[in-house]
């Protein structure tokens, strides 16, 4: 067997199972407060939501209108690209032309939330990739974001809920009203208390250069 097909043999071994090193418990979300997000995004709502670090802002990654109501609502320069959250390794792999090896062992052994900047998205509205043609995307463990996700089949947004320049919110108290009002559907559910911080942020080039962007 050559040395090729050895690392391809590895990575599919990756990409078709969940990582138990860090897969988190499947603690039970509620099916009505799910299926009311995922009708949302389904029409091209925006909503805020708990995520697997802060309180959150998505949408359905696919949708550039829904992109755009982002950007307005954050009053965010759209040169600023955004993140997504995927629910799995084989879903990350529908969204990237081609993931790096060194971005498999990263994923393989890593215990906290990490979100890698790749080459090359796919499938995903354009006004999520940035000008250099990269995307930042994370792979949640957490029960709620992953069931939002597969329930609507598709990544959804994670920009931490905030106007620009504004400190990102801890607490749900901390979320202005201001923002609050512009979004279309609030999830109403706490934020878990274990990682309330912003994730990890590194560069994995498909030239093998590695860059820790946010430790």
């Amino acid at each position: 067997m050559s040395k090729s097909d050895r690392h391809k043999n590895r990575r599919d071994q990756i990409r078709g199972r969940e990582n138990k090193k860090t897969k988190g418990p499947e603690i039970e979300v509620p099916k009505a407060i799910v299926q009311e997000a995922v009708a949302a995004l389904k029409k091209g709502q925006t909503i805020l939501y708990p995520t697997d670090t802060i309180y959150g802002i998505g949408c359905d990654a696919t949708n550039y209108e829904a992109v755009e109501k982002i950007y307005e609502i954050k009053e965010r320069d759209p040169s600023k690209s955004l993140l997504i959250l995927v629910d799995s390794f084989p879903m990350l792999d529908q969204y990237i032309e081609e993931v790096p090896e060194m971005a498999w062992e990263v994923l393989k052994v890593n215990k906290d939330p990490l979100t890698i900047i790749y080459d090359r998205p796919k499938s995903v509205a354009e006004n999520l990739i940035a000008s250099d043609n990269s995307l930042a995307i994370r792979v949640t463990n957490d029960p709620l974001c992953r069931a939002i996700i597969r329930g609507l089949r598709k990544p959804i947004v994670s920009t931490s809920a905030n106007i620009s320049g504004q400190p990102s919110p801890v607490h749900f108290e901390d979320i202005s009203e201001e923002l609050k009002e512009r979004i279309d559907h609030i999830v109403d559910l706490p934020l878990p208390a274990k990682n309330v911080k912003p994730s990890a942020i590194m560069k994995i080039s498909n030239n093998g250069v590695i860059k820790v962007i946010r430790k």
